[in-house]
């Protein structure tokens, strides 16, 4: 009893997945026949003879396997997904259809050659593996019931042929371990099959990293785009919440200081800095929705959004913005980011007279320009990283964009970023 129970867990381990994986080869087998029989019908019909009938034999069952190799492909996939559980991805761009339409194009390229590859050596390596594998089955499971077979025979005949006894238990227990090695065999073999197909029906390592950059990408995306909208709801919440309640209490204020004449000069004082600090709250509270995300952006578009810091700037600043449609939320809100941190820099730095902003778009590409007629010299590589120009370069590349500074010393300076559209 106690055999049984350290038994019965090591056999549950054992058989788990046993089942599926010689379903799995069971399948396996019926489609290498069907093809083997499809392939093999004109040598069923008749024995040729001449050497045209047999050259017509060989090349008719030839192109039955080129042929169908997409549609194999296919079956192949279908198979592993449904009796593993397990995804092999088609090769991206790949037609699979059979026919002489599809084949060419299958053919020449790299993903159809390497199922054909599967196809021709995997295939019927794996279809004699199967066939061993369900074989091992019945030869295990005829030999494990020996045993209880000889008990369903005449009691006469039994103690006449007392020898029969030992031999059918030694067959039980050969039965048994046979049984145990082809649950081992059928989830091994399926295994081998599994790495196999991967790497021939399923796209290449290089398709496969592709495939995984794009997906980055989109993410990245996704996450950009996130943060685009999480800015513009905190400029909303500021705008009309926060912002109100500091215009309410300043007005408070000023109606305070002006209706209530008898105050002591202490309270007034007070009342006054208060007043004053208030409004300076403002301002900076202003100044800071603006830079999260302009409302005027979102509203009016990249144009009067940039005319609206050329307005605030203490030098002239030419705007020409040219687009025949208004890009993504997330390109204005960067293109918009980049002027401005870009203008600030020429009023802090450059000792510019002038400035020019030229925002237009040539095919896919959103071109910013922003140039001043400065002293120059600014280096977006010696550029701390976090600061100025490198600050911009990270968020420009947030969106798969790019950004060049031409500033010789003495002038001028020129920055140019590149947004690439959605198609």
């Amino acid at each position: 009893m106690r055999i049984w129970r350290w038994l019965r867990p090591f056999l549950r381990r054992h058989f788990r997945g046993a089942s599926r994986a010689t379903a799995f080869h069971a399948l396996g087998v019926g489609i290498q026949s069907g093809l083997l029989l499809v392939a093999a019908l004109p040598w069923l019909w008749f024995v040729p003879v001449s050497t045209p009938a047999v050259v017509t034999c060989v090349l008719y069952s030839a192109g039955v396997l080129v042929l169908s190799g997409p549609l194999l492909s296919r079956a192949q996939r279908a198979r592993f997904r449904a009796r593993l559980g397990v995804d092999v991805p088609a090769p991206t761009g790949l037609a699979e259809r059979p026919g002489t339409r599809g084949i060419a194009g299958w053919l020449r390229s790299a993903a159809g050659r390497r199922q054909l590859r599967y196809h021709l050596l995997v295939g019927p390596l794996s279809g004699v593996g199967s066939l061993a594998v369900l074989a091992l089955w019945v030869a295990g499971g005829a030999a494990a019931g020996v045993y209880l077979w000889f008990w369903t025979l005449p009691l006469g005949w039994r103690v006449d042929h007392r020898g029969y006894s030992t031999l059918s238990a030694y067959t039980t227990v050969v039965g048994v371990a046979l049984l145990c090695l082809t649950a081992w065999l059928a989830k091994a073999l399926a295994q081998l099959d599994t790495r196999a197909a991967r790497a021939l029906l399923g796209p290449s390592r290089e398709e496969e990293l592709a495939r995984r950059v794009a997906d980055l990408a989109e993410s990245r995306a996704g996450v950009v785009d996130a943060a685009d909208a999480e800015r513009r709801r905190i400029e909303r919440d500021l705008h009309d919440g926060a912002q109100q309640r500091l215009v309410a209490l300043a007005v408070n204020l000023g109606i305070a200081k002006a209706t209530l004449g008898d105050m002591p000069d202490d309270v007034r004082k007070v009342i006054d800095e208060a007043h004053r600090e208030a409004k300076e709250a403002i301002a900076e509270l202003h100044s800071l929705v603006r830079g999260l995300h302009p409302a005027v952006l979102e509203d009016r578009g990249l144009d009067a959004a940039l005319s609206g810091i050329a307005a605030r700037l203490p030098i002239p600043v030419r705007v020409a913005v040219d687009l025949p449609e208004r890009p993504a939320p997330t390109l204005e809100a960067v293109a918009y980011f980049v002027v401005s941190e870009a203008l600030t820099n020429v009023v802090k730095h450059a000792r510019a007279t002038r400035a020019e902003v030229e925002v237009g778009r040539i095919g896919k590409t959103l071109r910013v320009v922003v140039s001043d007629d400065g002293v120059g010299g600014a280096d977006l590589a010696a550029v701390t990283v976090g600061t100025g120009l490198a600050g911009l370069a990270k968020r420009v590349a947030s969106v798969d964009g790019t950004l060049s500074c031409r500033s010789p010393v003495g002038g001028p300076t020129v920055v140019t970023v590149e947004l690439p559209c959605a198609p």
